[in-house]
């Protein structure tokens, strides 16, 4: 992912009062299982215009969403575009945007939302999962 983006983690339980609001998910072959992964309608708005801006095609590309050991508190999120799916990879559209996770991030990210934060102070994405029991305070690693 491009350098002008930060990630940041909150607990399900944390989650701001006003809770963001999942686009509708596809209910093409494309989504193996519709609850397991929701994207914001503001995170699919940046999330074309970055595609746009790195060239990855919207019909064979997408983005991928990870989880990798390490990170202040154990493991840490992966968020980058890949040119296609993997062969095992679920994917889920939402609104045109495709996303891909391999079946061991899956585990960690199930049920999970990723939004996108734009403020004075701050902009990025926020992953607000429900199986994270704590994140640091840099935000991009959880346990």
């Amino acid at each position: 992912m491009s350098n002008f983006v930060s990630i940041e983690s909150k607990p399900a339980q944390g989650a701001s009062s006003a809770p963001p609001q999942p686009v509708a998910v596809s209910a093409s072959a494309a989504n193996p299982a519709a609850q397991g992964l929701q994207v914001t309608d503001r995170a699919v708005k940046r999330i074309r215009v970055a595609m746009e801006k790195e060239g990855v095609s919207p019909t064979e590309g997408g983005l991928r969403l990870g989880v990798m050991g390490g990170g202040c508190s154990g493991l840490s999120y992966s968020i980058k575009f890949d040119s296609h799916p993997r062969e095992r990879d679920r994917i889920y559209e939402f609104d045109g945007v495709r996303v891909f996770v391999d079946p061991k991030s899956f585990v960690y990210l199930h049920g999970m939302t990723l939004d996108y934060e734009e403020t004075l102070m701050r902009q990025g994405f926020n992953f607000i999962n429900p199986n994270s029991s704590r994140s640091c305070g840099c935000g991009s690693s959880f346990s």
